[in-house]
C-alpha cells in the first residue's frame, strides 16, 4: 500500500490544508508560473500604522503588492478618494502605490496628516492596506519661566520638576551640568521615569547652580535644555552657627541637629494605584522614597511569584521592569521601601489588557470550480475583539451578491464555486485598544498540472540515509501525483517508499540499488504530465582510525589520529577542533593529512579534540579526550606538632596534582647538627594521607621536607620544616660489619662501619674494642679507641680465628652488649706442593690431571683452591721450537682434578700444579711432561692454479699450517661445470705428502673444472680447499714459460679418461654448486670476534651467524646479519673460552658453511696499544708501500727492456721463493725466514690467479670448550669447586718452533687486528 502523511481532520479542515500547501507553491511560484497564472492581488509590503514623520523631510508612504494582472493602486486620505493627480507636491511611484509627499520644495507636513489608506486592485479582486496614520514629529522649546533657587536643610529630600515640552514622539531625558558631563546617580539620588530628579535626602555635596533637564527628541535629532536649576543645601552645623549669630545670649532656640527619619513615598504617592498595559509591551512599575538613611526598595506580587526570566530591576531598583507581559501578569505588586528606622509601602494594581492579536489568521485560498472551501478568521484581545468582513474592499454587507459565499461569524463558507468567485475578502478585528486586518484572497483556476521541479535533476545521496525526490507541482483541481523507477518500471509501492502530499517521494533507507532514473507523474482532469529526476548513492564518509584518548607529559608530544575511508567522488575536507572551538593560533599545533601534532604540549593543551571531516552531503566527527599530566608540585604549609623526645607529627597540604594522582609522599629531613645541607630518606606514606608520626634520634637537629611523587615522577622538595633538636642519649646500636682479618701473618685487622652522627645519641662517642683467641680459655682483651673505623692487633699467630665485639659508647653511656663475631690472623704462603700429579690424555686437543690434596694445615689460609700451569714445549711434527706462552686453569675449593682443553694435536706438553690460599700460591709440584696424539691436518695453506692452456692447468699449492701430525698423502677432486651450474663426473686423485705442485692434461678446451683439496694423516681427511679454473680457447694467448719452468712438477695424464676427452662429456644434474659461503674466517680478541666469509650465489642474501660453546651440547646461538654484509661482530664472549661457528643463509633449509672454531684471547689487566692506528706506523706503512710501487715500475721497465729481474731468477729455479706476498685474507705481509722454516712454510707468489691464492679456512681440531673446564680471565673458582680456564698470558723462553711464534703484538698482528 502507498504511504501518504497527512492530519486527519474535518472536510473544511482538509480542504484548508491542502490549499495551504498549494498556495505554499504560489510564494516560491517560478517567473514563469507567474507569468501565466491569474491571481488576485497581495499587499507584500506597507508603512507602519503609527507613522511618525521627520517634518524637514519628504513623506514616503509605502504600498507594495502584487498579482496576476499586475495591480492598480488608489488612496483615500481621511475616509474619501485622495487624488493625487490634483496635488503637485503628491506622486506615485511606477509600477507601486508608494506614495511621495514632496515636503522639501516649499510643503508643508502639517497639511499632510491624516488616515491613508491603498487600495491594489485587478479583475480578480481588491486588496487594501492598514488605515496608515501620518504625523509629523514635533520638538517645541521649553516655556520660559522663572527658577527660583533650592534651599534645602541636610537630610531633607528633595524633587527637581523636568516639565519637558510635550513632543512627538515624547522625547528621552537627562540630567547634566553645564560641562555637559551627566550627573552621578545613586540609591539617594536617580531620576524618575517622569524625568524629574529625586533626592532621597540632601547632603552638603548636591550644593551647585547648574542642575540641566535634557530633552532629546530622536525623530529631529535635536536637544532641548531647560534653565539651569540652583541647588543650596545647609548643613546644620552651619545653620547654627548663623541663627547664633543673630540671636541674643538669652535665646534658647537653635535648630535641630539631621535627625535620622523613616521612609516616605515621593513618587508614587498615597498607599495604593493602577497601571493598566497591554500584552506584549513592557511593564515599568516605579517607587522613589525619600528617608534618612537612604530606603531600600523591594519588590514583591501579592499572590504570587515574579516572573523569570523576564523580570529585572532597574534605576537602584527602584524601577521594576517586567518585559512581554500577558494577561498572567496582571495583579497587585508591592513596593517596600526600608531603613533603620521603618518602612512604607504601596500597592499599585496593574491591569493588562491587549489589542487584538491573531489566533488563525486567514489564508489565501486556491479552488478548481466545483470545489469547496473556508476562510476563518480568529482573534483575540482584552476586551474580545469584533470580527468584520470585507469583499475586495467593500463591507460584505453591501458587496455584491454571490451564491457560492455564505458568511458565518468568523468563517466564510464557499460552496461550488466558479471562476466569477475569485476576490480578496478582508478580516477586521477590532476593540478600543486597536485592530488588526488581513487580506486573502480566493483564487478559482482551472490548470492543467505543471510540475515546477527542473527536469533531469541529479540528487545524491549517502547510503542508508534517507532520499528526498522533489517533485514541486502545481494544477487545479489538484493533481494526483504517482511515481516510476526507470524508463518502463511499473508504479512505485510498498513501504519502503513513503510518498508525501507535496508530491515528494522519500526512500526512507537509500541503497545502492536505489540508484536510478524516477520519473513522477501528475495528473488531474485537465492533463497529464511528468519529469525525470536522477539518484546516485554514495558510500558514506567514515573514519576507520579514530583519535584516541591520550596522556601526555608537560612539554611532551603528542598525536592524534583521524584516518578517513572516503566515497572517490566526493571530496572531504577535515576540521579539527578543541573544545568545540578553533585551534590556538599556535605554530605549536601541526594539521597534517590524517593526524594532528601538538608540540611543546603545556597545560592549556588539555581538553577535547574533534575531527570534523566535511563532505557536500555528510558530515562525520569523532573525539579524543587530551590529557596533561606532570610531576605534581611540592607541598607546602608543613608544621610540626605533638613534639616528644622520639616521635613528632608531621602535617602537611599536597600541591597540584597535575592530572596524575600521587602515589605516596617521601619524607626527608636534614641533621643540622652532624651534616647540614644534607637530607636522608626518612619514611613514606601513601598519597591519600597527609599527617606522619616520625619516630626520632637523640642528639639530631631535625629539620623535615616533602617530596609528591605520582607516576610521572617527583616533585620538587617542600620548604623545610622549622627545626626540631632532640635530647642526648646513650647509643642504641652498635658499630655494624664488624670483620676480623689480617693483613700480616702475625696480626689481626680488626674493621667495622663507624656510626653516622644521629645514630651516636650524643656528644664524645667512642668504641670498646675486644677480642680473645678462640677455644684457647683466656680472657678478654679491651681497648677504647676515637671516632675510628679501624684496630690492629699486633703479635699474633698466623692464621688462627679470634672472637671479636665492638661496642658503642658516648658521654651518656654505652649501647647494648654487642654480639660477637669470628675472625683470623694473617694468612701466609702454602707451604707444600700438591702431589702424585698425573695426567691421562683423553684425545689429541684434551687431557684430564689429577693430584693429591695438601694437607689443610700447610695451607695456611683460607684454601681457595688450585691452580695448573701448562704450556707446550714443542710440535713433534716439526724440529723448530718457539716462545712459550703458559696458560692457567684455577679450579675451586678442594678439588683434585680438571679438564685441560684446547690443546694442540701431535705435540709436547708441561704441566705443574700449586695450591692457592688468600696471601698467594705454594710451591709447584714437579713439571709433567705428556703428548698429545695427531689428529686431522688443517686445510692446505693455499691452492693456486697457474698456466692454463687448451688442455692443462697447473696446481700449486703449500702444506697445512697445522700438520697435527705425520701428512701421508693429498686428496686432490675435481669435475667440469657447465654454463648452468651443473656437475660432471668427479675424478679423485691422491698425490705423495711431499709433492707440492702437479700438471693436468688432456683437460677440455676453455672448459671451468672446480677443484676440491685436503691434507690426510694416519688419523683422517682434513678439511679441504676449494678453486675453480677455466682452460684457454686459442693457444695463441698461451705464454710459453722459460726453459726449465717446468722442473719441480708432476704431470698428470688423462688420456684414456672419458673425462678428459675433447668430446664433450655427458653432465648429470647434482646440486647446483652455488649459493655457497666459504673461507670462513674469525679474528677473536677478549670478548668479541670478527667473523668474515665468502659468498657465491644470487645478490641479496639474508646471512646469519651462528656460534656456540666448542664441545658443548648447547644449541646454536643465531645472530641475524644486517643487510647483505660478509662480515659480522659477535660480542659478549667469554674470555680465554673456545667456540664453534657457522654462517648461512635465510631461505635456504640446511644451507650453511662449514664449521670454525676459534679463542677467545685472556682478559688482560689493561689493553695494549694498537700501533695500528699509531702515526708513525701508518707513516711507515705508506713509505713501505710506495718503495714497492716504485721497484714494481723499475722492475716493468727493465722487463720491456729485455733484462732479466734477480728476483725473477730466483723464482723461476725455486719452488718455494723467500719473498712471501702479502695475503689478501688476512692482510698480513710474508716474512724472510730461515731455510727450516720454509720448508714447513711454503707460499709462493701468485701468477695472475683469478681468486685469492690463500683460501685457508683457519680450524682448531678440538670441539672441547674452556667454559666446560676453566674459570675465566682472572681465575676465580665456582660455588661448586670447579674451574674456569683461564691463560694467564704469561710467557716462557723456549726453542722457537718455526710460524707457531706466540702472539706477541707485532706490526703484523696490529694490522690484523685494525682491518
Amino acid at each position: 500500500m502507498m504511504k501518504k502523511k497527512s492530519i486527519p481532520a474535518s472536510k473544511p479542515f482538509l480542504i484548508l490544508f491542502l490549499c495551504q500547501i498549494i498556495s505554499a507553491l504560489d510564494v516560491p511560484l517560478d517567473s514563469k508560473l507567474l507569468e501565466e497564472l491569474s491571481q488576485p492581488p497581495t499587499i507584500t509590503h506597507q508603512s507602519p500604522k503609527d507613522y511618525i514623520v521627520d517634518p524637514r523631510e519628504n513623506i514616503v508612504i509605502q504600498c507594495e503588492a502584487k498579482g496576476k494582472p499586475p495591480p492598480s493602486f488608489s488612496w483615500t486620505r481621511n475616509g474619501t478618494h485622495f487624488d493625487i493627480d490634483k496635488d503637485a507636491q503628491v506622486t506615485m511611484k511606477p509600477n507601486s502605490g508608494t506614495l511621495v509627499i514632496n515636503i522639501m520644495n516649499g510643503g508643508k507636513a502639517e497639511a499632510y496628516e491624516g488616515v491613508y489608506q491603498c487600495t491594489a486592485r485587478n479583475e480578480r479582486g481588491a486588496a487594501i492596506s492598514n488605515n496608515i496614520v501620518i504625523r509629523p514629529s514635533r520638538s517645541p522649546l521649553w516655556t520660559k519661566e522663572k527658577l527660583e533657587p533650592h534651599q534645602v536643610r541636610e537630610g531633607d529630600s528633595l524633587v527637581l520638576h523636568c516639565r519637558p515640552p510635550v513632543g512627538l514622539p515624547p522625547p528621552i531625558i537627562f540630567w547634566m551640568d553645564n560641562a555637559f558631563q551627566r550627573l552621578p546617580q545613586s540609591e539617594r539620588v536617580s531620576q524618575g521615569l517622569n524625568g524629574d530628579l529625586y533626592f532621597s535626602n540632601v547632603q552638603p555635596e548636591d550644593t551647585r547652580e547648574d542642575y540641566i533637564c535634557y530633552a532629546r527628541f530622536n525623530h529631529t535629532q535635536t536637544i532641548q535644555q531647560k534653565q539651569p536649576i540652583s541647588v543650596k543645601v545647609f548643613s546644620m552645623d552651619s545653620l547654627n552657627d548663623t541663627i547664633a549669630a543673630n540671636l541674643s545670649d538669652t535665646d534658647i532656640y537653635g535648630a535641630k541637629p539631621v535627625t535620622e527619619r523613616q521612609p516616605v513615598l515621593l513618587t508614587p504617592t498615597g498607599s495604593t494605584s493602577t497601571k493598566v498595559e497591554l500584552r506584549g509591551n513592557v511593564l515599568l512599575l516605579e517607587c522613589i522614597a525619600a528617608g534618612l538613611p537612604t530606603p531600600v526598595i523591594r519588590w514583591i506580587k501579592e499572590g504570587g511569584e515574579l516572573p523569570a526570566n523576564r523580570t529585572f530591576f532597574e534605576n537602584f531598583k527602584k524601577t521594576l521592569k517586567i518585559i512581554d507581559v500577558s494577561e498572567a501578569d496582571s495583579g497587585n505588586y508591592k513596593c517596600i521601601a526600608r531603613n533603620t528606622m521603618g518602612s512604607v509601602h504601596h500597592v499599585i494594581s496593574v491591569t493588562v489588557k491587549a489589542a487584538p492579536y491573531w489566533i488563525t489568521a486567514p489564508r489565501n485560498l486556491v479552488l478548481s470550480p466545483g470545489e469547496d472551501g473556508t476562510l476563518i478568521c480568529r482573534a483575540n484581545g482584552n476586551p474580545k475583539p469584533s470580527i468584520s468582513w470585507l469583499a475586495n474592499g467593500v463591507p460584505i454587507a453591501i458587496a455584491p451578491e454571490d451564491p457560492s459565499r455564505k458568511v458565518d461569524g468568523d468563517t466564510i463558507i464557499f460552496s461550488h464555486v466558479q471562476e466569477r468567485s475569485s476576490a480578496v475578502y478582508q478580516c477586521n478585528a477590532s476593540n478600543e485598544y486597536g485592530y488588526l486586518l488581513a487580506n486573502a484572497f480566493v483564487n478559482v483556476l482551472a490548470e492543467p498540472p505543471r510540475i515546477l521541479t527542473p527536469a533531469n535533476k541529479l540528487y545524491q545521496v549517502i547510503a542508508d540515509s534517507p532520499a528526498l525526490l522533489d517533485c514541486a507541482y502545481f494544477g487545479s483541481p489538484k493533481p494526483e501525483i504517482e511515481w516510476f523507477k526507470g524508463v518502463k518500471g511499473s508504479i512505485l509501492r510498498g513501504n519502503e517508499y513513503v510518498f508525501h502530499d507535496n508530491g515528494t517521494l522519500e526512500i526512507p533507507v537509500a541503497q545502492k540499488d536505489s540508484t536510478g532514473t524516477y520519473t513522477c507523474v501528475a495528473r488531474n482532469e485537465l492533463g497529464k504530465i511528468q519529469n525525470e529526476v536522477h539518484l546516485e548513492i554514495k558510500d558514506p564518509t567514515m573514519i576507520i582510525k579514530q583519535p584516541e584518548y591520550k596522556v601526555v607529559q608537560r612539554y611532551g608530544q603528542v598525536s592524534f589520529e583521524c584516518i578517513i575511508k572516503h566515497d572517490s567522488t566526493l571530496l572531504p575536507t577535515v576540521i579539527w577542533l578543541k573544545d568545540n572551538d578553533e585551534l590556538p593560533d599556535d605554530e605549536r599545533f601541526l594539521v597534517g593529512k590524517d593526524n594532528l601534532t601538538i608540540m611543546n604540549v603545556t597545560d592549556k593543551d588539555d581538553g577535547t579534540y574533534t575531527c570534523i571531516v566535511n563532505t557536500t552531503l555528510d558530515s562525520v566527527s569523532a573525539s579524543a579526550v587530551l590529557t596533561v599530566v606532570a610531576r605534581p608540585n611540592p607541598p607546602f604549609d608543613l608544621e610540626l606538632t605533638g613534639q616528644l623526645e622520639r616521635t613528632i607529627d608531621l602535617s602537611w597540604i599536597p600541591g597540584d596534582e597535575n592530572n596524575s594522582p600521587i602515589t605516596h609522599f617521601v619524607i626527608e629531613y636534614e641533621d643540622g647538627l652532624h651534616e647540614p645541607g644534607v637530607w636522608h630518606y626518612q619514611t613514606e606514606v601513601p598519597g591519600t594521607q597527609t599527617t606522619v608520626q616520625l619516630k626520632l634520634s637523640p642528639y639530631v637537629n631535625y629539620s623535615f621536607r616533602v617530596v609528591a611523587v605520582n607516576k610521572i615522577g617527583r616533585s620538587q622538595p617542600s620548604e623545610p620544616s622549622e627545626q626540631y633538636l632532640t635530647k642526648s642519649a646513650s647509643p642504641d646500636e652498635n658499630p655494624a660489619n664488624v670483620q676480623g682479618i689480617g693483613s700480616e701473618p702475625d696480626n689481626l685487622v680488626i674493621t667495622w662501619e663507624s656510626l653516622k652522627g644521629f645514630q651516636s645519641n650524643g656528644p664524645g662517642l667512642q668504641y670498646k674494642v675486644s677480642w680473645r683467641q678462640k677455644d684457647v680459655d683466656d680472657e678478654w682483651t679491651s681497648v677504647i679507641v676515637a671516632n675510628v673505623s679501624k684496630y690492629i692487633v699486633s703479635g699474633t699467630p698466623t692464621f688462627v680465628p679470634y672472637e671479636i665485639k665492638v661496642q658503642a659508647l658516648n658521654d651518656l653511656g654505652y649501647a647494648p652488649e654487642p654480639s660477637e663475631v669470628i675472625g683470623h690472623s694473617g694468612e701466609d704462603l702454602p707451604m707444600v706442593a700438591p702431589g702424585n700429579v698425573q695426567v691421562h690424555v683423553i684425545n689429541s686437543t684434551l687431557a684430564k690431571v689429577h693430584w693429591d690434596p695438601v694437607p689443610l694445615k700447610t695451607v695456611r689460609g683460607h684454601l681457595q683452591g688450585y691452580k695448573v700451569y701448562y704450556w707446550k714445549v714443542q710440535s713433534l711434527s716439526r724440529r723448530s721450537r718457539r716462545h712459550v706462552e703458559k696458560k692457567i686453569l684455577t679450579f675451586r675449593g678442594n678439588k683434585t682434578f680438571g679438564m685441560l682443553p684446547g690443546l694442540e694435536p701431535y705435540s709436547s706438553y708441561k704441566l705443574n700444579v700449586r695450591v692457592v690460599n688468600g696471601k698467594g700460591e705454594g710451591p709447584a709440584s714437579p713439571d709433567k711432561v705428556f703428548k698429545t696424539p695427531e689428529g686431522v691436518p688443517s686445510s692446505p695453506s693455499y691452492l693456486k692454479i697457474t698456466n692454463p692452456t687448451l688442455d692443462s692447468l697447473t696446481l700449486e699449492w703449500g702444506s697445512p699450517t697445522h700438520p697435527n701430525g705425520v701428512l701421508t698423502s693429498y686428496i686432490l677432486k675435481f669435475q667440469p661445470i657447465n654454463n648452468t651450474h651443473e656437475l660432471g663426473p668427479l675424478v679423485e686423485i691422491r698425490i705423495p705428502a711431499n709433492e707440492s705442485s702437479l700438471i693436468l692434461k688432456n683437460l677440455n678446451y676453455s672448459t671451468r673444472y672446480k677443484f676440491y683439496f685436503n691434507a690426510q694423516t694416519s688419523v683422517g681427511s682434513g678439511s679441504q680447499i676449494t678453486e675453480e679454473a677455466v682452460t684457454i680457447m686459442d693457444e695463441a694467448g698461451i705464454l710459453h714459460p722459460a726453459v726449465g719452468a717446468g722442473k719441480g712438477y708432476s704431470e698428470i695424464l688423462f688420456a684414456t679418461s672419458p673425462v678428459m676427452h675433447t668430446v664433450r662429456p655427458t653432465f648429470y644434474k647434482v646440486q647446483p654448486l652455488y649459493p655457497r659461503i666459504r673461507n670462513v674466517t674469525t679474528a677473536a680478541a677478549e670478548t668479541y670476534a670478527n667473523i668474515s666469509w665468502e659468498y657465491e650465489g644470487p645478490d641479496h642474501a639474508n646471512f646469519y651467524v651462528e656460534y656456540g660453546v666448542a664441545g658443548s651440547k648447547e644449541d646454536w646461538k643465531k645472530e641475524i646479519v644486517n643487510g647483505s654484509r660478509s662480515f659480522f661482530v659477535l660480542k659478549g664472549l667469554t674470555p680465554g673460552t673456545a667456540y664453534k661457528v657457522r654462517v648461512g643463509a635465510e631461505g635456504l633449509s640446511g644451507f650453511r658453511s662449514s664449521e670454525d672454531v676459534f679463542e677467545t684471547g685472556p682478559a688482560m689487566a689493561s689493553r695494549q696499544v694498537d700501533i695500528a692506528t699509531q702515526g708513525w706506523f701508518i707513516g711507515l706503512m705508506c713509505a713501505v708501500a710506495l718503495l714497492i710501487l716504485i721497484l714494481l715500475i723499475v722492475c716493468f721497465i727493465r722487463r720491456n727492456k729485455g733484462g732479466k729481474y734477480p728476483v725473477k731468477e730466483k723464482e723461476d729455479a725455486h719452488a718455494d721463493p723467500e719473498i712471501q706476498p702479502m695475503k689478501e685474507d688476512d692482510g698480513t705481509f710474508g716474512e724472510y725466514r730461515s731455510l727450516e722454516s720454509d720448508a714447513e712454510d711454503h707460499k709462493p707468489l701468485k701468477k695472475g690467479s683469478r681468486t685469492p691464492s690463500d683460501r685457508t679456512v683457519k680450524k682448531e681440531d678440538s670441539d672441547d670448550s674452556l667454559v666446560d673446564y676453566g674459570e675465566g680471565v682472572n681465575g676465580q673458582f665456582n660455588e661448586d669447586g670447579s674451574f674456569i680456564g683461564q691463560y694467564s698470558g704469561k710467557k716462557e723462553k723456549e726453542p722457537a718452533e718455526g710460524n707457531e711464534s706466540s702472539e706477541a703484538p707485532s706490526p703484523v698482528n696490529a694490522m690484523n687486528s685494525f682491518v
